[in-house]
């Protein structure tokens, strides 16, 4: 059996007035991420670390933010898209382990839904999609809620 390990990170700009995408549904706050697409840096960082598992490049080189095809599109699709990719190549998702770096909101009573968002799109148990959050501790851009992060880790089997 092939097994392969993908990482991915993606930071975005917080705004005021804007709405907050995280693990593909909405979170309210007063702040939300500033991108070409919804800017959910949850489903981009999942969505990098499966492209790269398989060596398939990353989300930019797929969905360019120079194409304006994809302004506002949902990350959902692009999530959607990128898993289609790792089963054409022959393989699945064994599981996935993301961490949120954010200061607020507290996201901790939304990760059974971003679960459920995540799971559906790339058919597996939600108990194979792993969501933690931390805070920076006040310091740097997330501590200073000017931004967000997220880190994600998927391992594929063939």
């Amino acid at each position: 059996m092939s097994y392969r390990i993908g990482s991915g990170v993606d930071f975005h700009q917080l705004e005021e007035g804007r709405t907050l995408w995280l693990g593909g549904i909405h979170i309210p706050h007063s702040k939300g991420a500033v991108g070409h697409s919804d800017a959910d840096v949850l489903l981009h960082a999942i969505c990098d670390a499966l492209l790269g598992a398989l060596s398939l490049g990353d989300i930019g080189t797929h969905f360019p933010n120079t194409d304006i095809s994809y302004k506002g599109i949902d990350s959902k699709i692009l999530l959607q898209k990128s898993y289609e990719l790792v089963v054409a190549k022959g393989y699945h998702i064994v599981n996935i382990d993301s961490t949120v770096c954010l200061e607020n909101p507290k996201i901790m009573k939304f990760v059974p839904a971003m679960q459920m968002a995540i799971a559906g799109i790339l058919n597996i148990n939600t108990g194979d999609v792993s969501i933690k959050a931390t805070t920076t501790e006040t310091m740097g851009f997330a501590g200073r809620e000017e931004g967000l992060v997220a880190y994600a880790t998927v391992l594929l089997s063939k």
